[in-house]
């Protein structure tokens, strides 16, 4: 039996019954107590489990996220919220040389654990330059012993922030401000997603287009307008960015020989590049035609919404591109 929930509501379930189920899970961040939280995820958790385990916090990522590092080493729990997470830079050391690494710098019959969640909402808003409209989650594929998940439906926010909560380490959690009020089915019953396992949201035979997130749905888009033109595209949710689902990538692309990898941040030194380097590498004798990676310009992110829409790749975008592609033209 399933649900018809937005995002935002499919987030508030994952964390109310993740801190019934464990008492040792808290939250902490800016408003999200009595306030409910600046994207209304936390309404109604003060209210059940109290300030202990519901705590407001000055407007400070860095005292938030060192804060959450020292109580997870410490044994507990914590789910540390970001009003924003283009703002993640400022807590970059706690989070890249700490949370990260510190697991490995301390061994002992004991390994020390990191069981930290840092979640809250990115990309690209209308009137919000950065670091309100940023997408930083390319920025910490480069940190070992951090995972990230990035949910694109209501079904795998929940079972992926369940997931994360009861992870043992360190683990960014990125939700698109503009699919808070997406809405999907979600079970009744108890269940999670497991990191690691990326969906095929649509299978088809001429080109694989990998995406997360909002730009999975506009690769959704393109592949019907592509449709109409008799071209099939197999559209890839990664779901999480690390660990990386390689098999299904790779078995995607034996089955169409073209790959497009779409990002809503900056080209330049995105998770698409990472991505098209390790198909290059493993199996580039598979592929039929070049790598092609789909992202915003190499330039600050506008603040007009009609530059926004020029800026932002869409679906049309993503369609005429991967016409190319089928039909071997140069870019």
């Amino acid at each position: 039996m399933s649900q018809l929930i937005t995002f935002r509501e499919a987030i508030r379930q994952a964390l109310f019954e993740e801190m019934a189920r464990d008492d040792r899970v808290f939250m902490m961040g800016e408003d999200i107590g009595l306030f409910g939280g600046a994207r209304g995820v936390t309404k109604g958790l003060l209210d059940r489990f109290g300030e202990e385990r519901v705590r407001d916090t000055p407007l400070s990522e860095t005292a938030i996220i060192g804060g959450g590092v020292g109580a997870a080493m410490s044994g507990l729990r914590p789910v540390c919220e970001l009003m924003l997470m283009g703002f993640i830079s400022v807590c970059f050391d706690e989070i890249h040389n700490l949370a990260g690494k510190w697991t490995f710098r301390f061994s002992s019959s004991d390994p020390l654990k990191i069981p930290l969640v840092i979640r809250g909402p990115f990309g690209i808003e209308n009137f919000g330059v950065e670091p309100h409209s940023q997408s930083p989650e390319a920025l910490f594929i480069h940190s070992p012993g951090i995972k990230i998940a990035i949910p694109s439906t209501p079904h795998d926010a929940k079972g992926l922030l369940k997931t994360a909560i009861r992870d043992d380490g360190p683990v960014l959690f990125f939700e698109h401000s503009h699919l808070y009020d997406y809405q999907g089915p979600v079970p009744v019953d108890e269940y999670t997603v497991l990191f690691g396992q990326a969906d095929i949201r649509r299978e088809g035979r001429d080109v694989t287009l990998i995406a997360h997130s909002l730009m999975l749905h506009r690769a959704l888009d393109a592949a019907a307008l592509l449709e109409q033109k008799h071209i099939e595209a197999e559209v890839i949710d990664l779901r999480t960015l690390v660990p990386l689902d390689k098999e299904t990538i790779f078995r995607s692309i034996r089955n169409t020989g073209r790959v497009v990898i779409i990002q809503e941040s900056y080209k330049r030194g995105g998770y698409a590049s990472e991505i098209a380097a390790v198909i290059s590498e493993e199996i580039f004798h598979e592929l039929k035609a070049p790598i092609v990676r789909i992202g915003a310009p190499n330039l600050p992110i506008p603040y007009s919404p009609d530059l926004i829409k020029l800026y932002r790749p869409d679906a049309a975008t993503i369609a005429s591109v991967v016409e190319k592609v089928i039909h071997g033209q140069a870019f």
